[in-house]
């Protein structure tokens, strides 16, 4: 390898492209192709890259394995970055294979953190965190240091553990300074916001006030019983009541907990739950049967009572209720989150990501373009959406990740 090779892969591990390509721009050997392409993916043209390092996975051959690997994996988290979630794992973990039958630990421990990241994004916790734990990183240089604490961060921030992610980010900050790259840096100052920014709502006696990721997992291991809308639930501490597939029961569970102590009148409940606008004597008779199911899903949390112009929540042992909301309540807010990040998704990685249809999410899309929420660019498959950022709060508990007792 010779010397403007190595003084420019020297410049990218230190996070500067541009002096990489004032030493290589002009070169179509293979190393310079592999290294253009890594540093346009550092400048966010992502197309060109990916053009750039497949051309110089050819150009290395198959008598190559371990450039050709290497290869694989920057196009892989080049995919990540551009949000081709769909981008083909199993090539990713091939290349992983080789290079740890070749020795080249670093990158394979690289590539591993690329599969775990992906993970994260599609809110697949378990898997992340069975893999991340098969990972020393004490032999690894400070930037897979960093990333490598930034990912116990991510882990413990989607569980609403904050002092774990606290001494996480701690770490990854000490690894991202000793590593001295910029992008690095911000990256964990970035995930230090989601612990200093509000992250639900609380609402209790028609009030509303907003919480920290810390307060929420204090309420949450409070004795107070929580209508959860984040994840469509009811829990105390550890006795979780999902709800998530029973539409009907959880919004009367809110109506009723938004509404603790007091009762509300049956022709609110109907009107909400069953959306209907000229009620009857049906309604009635369907109201009755839906407190019934409510009434037996909750088990010993709580009651649901009967009175004279309605219904009550009552709680078993006299706790108080809360009602935890979303940071933002508005149509395909999901979606927004996702788009919170800052970068350009697709549509079939927004489906992946959330659970649901492509077509779905395309309709989702398509009505937060027309209210100028999102935006687009591209045609066809290369279409994209992104939004900026979402100030003054959190999304964290937008994005598809259990809450803890889950």
């Amino acid at each position: 390898m010779d010397s403007l090779i190595t003084a420019a892969a020297r410049a990218l591990a230190a996070g500067d492209p541009l002096g990489a390509l004032k030493r290589i721009a002009l070169r179509d050997d293979a190393p310079s192709l592999a290294l253009r392409g890594v540093a346009m993916a550092q400048l966010g043209d992502f197309v060109r890259a990916r053009t750039l390092l497949r051309r110089a996975m050819r150009a290395f051959g198959p008598k190559e394995a371990i450039a050709r690997a290497r290869c694989m994996v920057a196009e892989a988290e080049v995919a990540l970055a551009s949000r081709d979630l769909g981008w083909p794992a199993k090539t990713l973990d091939a290349a992983r294979v080789t290079l740890e039958a070749r020795g080249d630990r670093v990158n394979a421990a690289h590539a591993r953190y690329v599969a775990i990241r992906r993970l994260l994004l599609i809110g697949r916790l378990d898997e992340a965190e069975h893999a991340l734990a098969g990972i020393d990183p004490e032999p690894l240089p400070p930037a897979l240091l960093a990333a490598h604490a930034l990912m116990v961060a991510g882990i413990a921030i989607r569980r609403i553990r904050t002092k774990p992610a606290q001494a996480a980010l701690e770490r990854a900050g000490l690894a991202a300074r000793r590593a001295g790259i910029p992008a690095l840096m911000a990256e964990v100052e970035n995930a230090w916001l989601l612990l200093r920014t509000p992250a639900a709502r609380v609402l209790t006696h028609g009030e509303e006030r907003r919480l920290l990721l810390g307060e929420v997992e204090a309420l949450l291991a409070s004795d107070v019983l929580v209508v959860d809308a984040c994840r469509h639930a009811l829990r105390r501490q550890d006795a979780v009541v999902a709800l998530a597939g029973r539409p009907v029961l959880f919004t009367l569970a809110r109506m009723l907990g938004e509404a603790w102590p007091a009762d509300v009148p049956r022709n609110t409940l109907i009107a909400r739950a069953f959306r209907a606008r000229v009620i009857d004597e049906s309604h009635r008779a369907r109201l009755r049967v839906e407190m019934a199911r409510l009434r037996t899903a909750l088990g010993m949390l709580a009651g649901v009572h009967a009175t004279k112009r309605g219904f009550a929540l009552v709680p078993h042992g006299a706790r108080p209720v809360v009602v935890l909301a979303w940071p933002i309540e508005e149509p395909h807010a999901a979606v927004l989150a996702l788009l919170a990040d800052g970068e350009a998704w697709s549509s079939s990685a927004l489906a992946l990501a959330l659970g649901s249809s492509q077509r779905t999410v395309q309709r989702a899309l398509d009505a937060l373009a027309t209210a100028g929420k999102v935006q687009s660019f591209g045609l066809g498959r290369a279409r994209r959406w992104m939004t900026p950022p979402l100030p003054g709060f959190t999304t964290t508990l937008l994005l598809p990740a259990p809450l803890a007792g889950d």
